[in-house]
């Protein structure tokens, strides 16, 4: 009899732990996927100091809340390109401006930028979720699309990580130039499946970022980065992604690379500008 109220305190154990762990990853997930990141005052005002060619941006979203970040655009110049940035799930975007916040000797002269921090981070308002970062990302192509300097026709996504598929999801919805996937990944669900493989994370994740559902009817060029050492989102998701796109596409594999240093890699940028300014010829 011992043994047998032994086992049935193991099964116990084993329905509590089958149970329980799916349930708090379900309630968590939220936090998971959007780690936010405020923005001080006082960290805004070094911004502007330090980057007086960025201009502070705000636009209400459908449900009246804030969004909030910064414009970079050449002066004195006709019509120019311009690129929205989507960042990572841990991402403040003013970073950014390191590399695009002089539009004269960044390192995309003559392109204008749309830094744009999602619900819930920098000084955005709300809270994030993946229908509320498809809907702000409409909103912020059909403003930009009237903003003065701006070619209306010349506008490119710019998905990192996370941001990837939000750019994805933009690209099925609206016209772009082009699309710039950094670390992208084939859908949140695969990359889940990857970590929890003992996991019902097929019903568990609330916001699944399906882009490789998208890919096979997306026409616009595609460069896609693809980190050779991720060790965040696996290499061989963005090698899915890039495999099912059907418009034109290239490919840049950053050897040796981790998921936060592709940047600094010295074919990057160059890649980046290239990709840019074709798509504007």
């Amino acid at each position: 009899m011992a043994g047998e109220g032994l086992f049935v305190a193991a099964l116990k154990i084993a329905a509590a732990v089958a149970i329980g762990l799916p349930l708090v990853l379900y309630l968590a997930q939220d936090s998971l996927i959007f780690y936010r990141q405020p923005l001080a005052e006082a960290r805004s005002a070094q911004i502007a100091r330090a980057f007086p060619a960025a201009q502070a941006f705000a636009l209400a979203a459908s449900d009246g809340s804030q969004l909030r970040g910064w414009l970079v655009r050449p002066h004195d110049t006709g019509p120019v390109p311009l690129v929205l940035y989507f960042g990572g799930n841990a991402e403040e975007v003013s970073w950014m401006l390191e590399a695009v916040g002089d539009p004269v000797r960044g390192e995309t002269p003559g392109v204008a930028w749309l830094l744009v921090n999602y619900r819930g981070y920098g000084m955005s308002e709300g809270a994030p979720s993946e229908s509320a970062l498809a809907g702000d990302a409409l909103a912020l192509y059909d403003h930009a699309r009237r903003l003065p300097g701006i070619d209306a026709g010349s506008l490119f996504a710019f998905g990192r990580s996370l941001g990837s598929g939000v750019a994805v999801a933009l690209a099925a919805e609206r016209a772009l130039r082009g699309v710039v996937l950094v670390n992208p990944y084939d859908s949140l669900v695969a990359v889940a499946r990857h970590y929890y493989p003992y996991l019902p994370v097929s019903w568990m994740l609330k916001h699944r970022f399906d882009s490789i559902g998208r890919a096979p009817a997306l026409r616009a060029p595609l460069l896609c980065v693809i980190a050779e050492r991720d060790e965040v989102i696996p290499p061989q998701h963005g090698e899915r992604l890039f495999g099912a796109w059907a418009g034109p596409k290239r490919k840049l594999l950053l050897a040796g690379a981790g998921h936060n240093d592709g940047d600094t890699a010295p074919q990057f940028w160059p890649e980046v500008r290239a990709f840019l300014a074709a798509g504007v010829q």
